[in-house]
């Protein structure tokens, strides 16, 4: 059987790594992000590589939209029994500094965007009988200076994940979360100019703080996601993976 997956901000990053992963393992992937036309490449590689996706224009903290692109993955790809809540936004300052939009468009993508979405899938999963929701946390969720916006929605995501494993395991789906350290993308690279210092000065005082001695990339994230998405990670749910290159949690 040929499983169906939504990734969300999947256009690049940590998302398209994880579409291109599960499109690999064999499921057919809607590769979603807020502009479907920066989604295309990754259909593209994905396609190239012999997989199946579509590309996906939607804001996830909009119902009506959500609720669009749901009906459309169900109609072009089949029932989505595999979520992986990716998207997210940073809106990094001292608490000082930090303007409500700025606080309010953190938890609007991350926590009602994966609330949309895990909503909508939902009745799929329990329908079919199976069901795997990986949600991306962060390990900012443990606390991090100039992110009190993003380091409480990534806490929230923890408790989200933890509930939804409690209510919908007897439907056989499970959730659980990553959370990553340092990896290498685009959001990371925008946080070295921020501050500016060039990236690779970035990742290497990054690198040095990190057991392995080396910065994360969007593989590895997408390594733990395909664990907890496989037919054999049944009995694993309501966890929360620190990929991080060492003990943070």
């Amino acid at each position: 059987m040929t499983r169906t997956a939504i990734v969300t901000g999947a256009a690049r990053g940590i998302g398209a790594g994880v579409a291109k992963r599960l499109a690999a393992d064999g499921m057919s992937v809607a590769v979603l992000d807020l502009d479907e036309t920066a989604c295309k490449r990754v259909v593209d590689e994905i396609e190239a590589a012999g997989g199946r996706a579509i590309a996906v224009g939607a804001d996830v903290a909009d119902e009506e939209q959500v609720t669009g692109a749901v009906d459309r993955v169900v109609r072009e790809l089949g029932a989505p029994t595999v979520l992986v809540n990716n998207a997210g936004i940073i809106r990094d300052n001292l608490l000082f500094k930090m303007s409500l939009d700025d606080w309010d468009s953190v938890m609007s993508v991350h926590l009602r965007g994966s609330f949309l979405l895990t909503r909508a899938v939902e009745s799929h999963m329990r329908e079919a009988g199976w069901g795997r929701i990986v949600n991306l946390s962060s390990t900012s969720a443990l606390g991090n200076r100039g992110q009190a916006n993003y380091a409480a929605a990534k806490a929230g995501v923890q408790g989200f994940t933890k509930t939804l494993a409690l209510e919908l395991g007897r439907y056989g789906v499970t959730a659980n979360a990553i959370a990553p350290g340092f990896i290498e993308t685009e959001m990371t690279a925008a946080t070295a100019e921020r501050i500016g210092v060039p990236f690779e000065d970035f990742k290497k005082g990054a690198a040095a703080q990190i057991p392995v001695a080396r910065t994360g990339k969007p593989e590895d994230i997408a390594h733990a996601v395909s664990f907890f998405a496989s037919e054999g990670a049944g009995f694993v749910s309501g966890q929360v993976l620190y990929v991080a290159g060492g003990p943070k949690a």
